[in-house]
């Protein structure tokens, strides 16, 4: 199906829709991906992001290392 078909089956499958929690989530979903409004961040959420991006983080290979240093030193 390319895109066209894909709009006129949802656009009926919509139409049809009796469950108004449903038709709800759907305009939510879509007013979620339509939004282009920038996010602000407070000074809080902004300090944790930075704290986070400083976090050192381990790769599978490196943290499987780690554990086996860590349990070959018990």
């Amino acid at each position: 199906m390319n895109a066209a078909e894909i709009k006129l089956d949802l656009i009926n499958r919509i139409a049809n829709l009796k469950d108004s929690k449903l038709i709800e989530e759907i305009k939510n979903l879509l007013d979620f991906e339509q939004d282009n409004t920038v996010f602000q961040l407070n000074e809080e959420q902004k300090s944790r992001l930075l704290d986070a991006q400083k976090d050192e983080i381990l790769d599978e290979d490196e943290a499987n290392n780690e554990i086996e240093k860590w349990l070959q030193e018990k």
